[in-house]
């Protein structure tokens, strides 16, 4: 299991954890980790990160198993919408697996092609 976005990730195994994906998504999606609508326009109003983070565990993944969630998606990149290092849900779903089964969820990285020139 791995994170990114839709704007860097476009493989099959793409999994969207976003409320409405981007235009021409054809991959999985994963509805229990949607936020809540309200949740997000809260957040929209008041970028209180904070309050977000909490309210997701409290609405979101205090419902959901995390080793399920890890054994349905365990080979999968979960997609939404903000740059790696933008404060996004992707993230706070990786801390939480992270913390209750201790299985290390990193950000895509793109392999970097040496090119070589004669």
């Amino acid at each position: 299991m791995k994170t990114s976005y839709f704007a860097k990730y476009h493989e099959a195994d793409g999994v969207s954890i976003a409320l409405k994906s981007v235009s021409g998504f054809r991959g999985r999606v994963y509805p229990d980790l949607y936020p809540t609508w309200d949740l997000l326009n809260e957040y929209k109003k008041t970028g209180d990160e904070k309050k977000y983070i909490k309210q997701y565990h409290e609405d979101v993944l205090s419902k959901l198993d995390p080793q399920k969630v890890y054994n349905d998606l365990k080979d999968c990149v979960l997609l939404c919408w903000e740059k790696s290092g933008k404060f996004c849900h992707r993230r706070i779903v990786a801390k939480w697996i992270e913390k209750n089964i201790g299985v290390e969820v990193p950000e895509f990285e793109q392999n970097k092609r040496m090119i070589i020139t004669i």
